[in-house]
């Protein structure tokens, strides 16, 4: 039972997210040659003040755009 885990900055659509989801199942379906039911896929969400890019946060950065 594959258990696919992936972290982004928060912000993205709810749209986007199960887009991401389907997409991925269907990879881990075809290539690792398990059932959609045994595929699972984990979205950890990080606040942009939380992530650094350089030693300075996505937040800094976007605000200085």
């Amino acid at each position: 039972m594959p258990l696919i885990q992936v972290t982004i900055i928060e912000g993205r659509t709810l749209e986007q997210k199960n887009s991401f989801f389907e997409k991925v199942t269907a990879v881990a379906v075809e290539t690792l040659n398990v059932k959609e039911a045994q595929v699972r896929v984990v979205i950890n969400e990080v606040p942009a003040t939380h992530w650094a890019i350089g030693g300075v946060s996505k937040a800094n950065i976007d605000a200085n755009k």
